[in-house]
């Protein structure tokens, strides 16, 4: 069968794409925002949505964000994502944004891994990165949003100006590296390229405001 890519925008908020029969994955509880799971879709066919506004979703890179290599930046950055793939991030100061694990059986973290004043992103090789939450609720240097379960979110607040190299404690090693800009008019750089639809398909629960 030929396996198709359907591309999906939510019109409500909150609305779970359903990974596996009824098994939806939706925002943290007590938000009040009623999760509900979508019938189960053909295995063959690839679902796929933007996440919402003020929301950094997390995952592999080839469980499907992908790569993208940054002229800009000069380094390859994957793993997280303000629309559909992977892309450098971009808000403003003072936003409180919520960091969404997108995978449906792995856990990621998002940490500060070192603070740049201009391109290019050096990452450096074998930085050590926590796997707790250390840095309270401000994205700063020794930030760690701790362990984050698939379908799990933290909130964090973007307090100070900057632009900060960001990393996955698990998956550093495997292309989860971004650089995140704090500034006035900082916006989400160009997004990694798609998938090809016609290799094994991947379910990715996220969201559309």
């Amino acid at each position: 069968m030929v396996r198709q890519l359907l591309a999906v925008g939510l019109a409500v908020a909150g609305l779970a794409v359903s990974a596996c029969g009824g098994r939806g994955v939706g925002p943290a509880p007590g938000n009040g925002v009623d999760v509900v799971p979508l019938p189960q879709i053909d295995p063959n066919v690839a679902i796929f949505a933007t996440v919402p506004k003020d929301t950094v979703g997390e995952e592999l890179p080839s469980e499907g964000l992908g790569t993208i290599r940054s002229v800009h930046w000069k380094a390859t950055l994957g793993g997280y994502t303000q629309r559909l793939y992977s892309q450098a991030l971009g808000f403003k100061p003072h936003t409180k944004i919520t960091i969404l694990n997108l995978s449906h059986h792995i856990e990621h973290t998002l940490d500060v891994v070192k603070v740049i004043k201009r391109p290019p992103a050096l990452f450096p090789r074998n930085p050590k990165l926590p796997k707790n939450k250390q840095g309270g609720s401000i994205l700063q240097m020794g930030y760690a949003s701790g362990i984050l379960k698939p379908g799990k979110s933290v909130t964090v607040t973007l307090a100070k100006p900057g632009i900060y190299l960001i990393g996955c404690a698990f998956h550093y090693h495997s292309g989860m590296k971004d650089v995140f800009v704090v500034e006035p008019n900082a916006t989400p750089g160009p997004q990694a390229t798609p998938p090809d639809p016609t290799s094994s398909p991947t379910v990715r629960s996220s969201y559309e405001p």
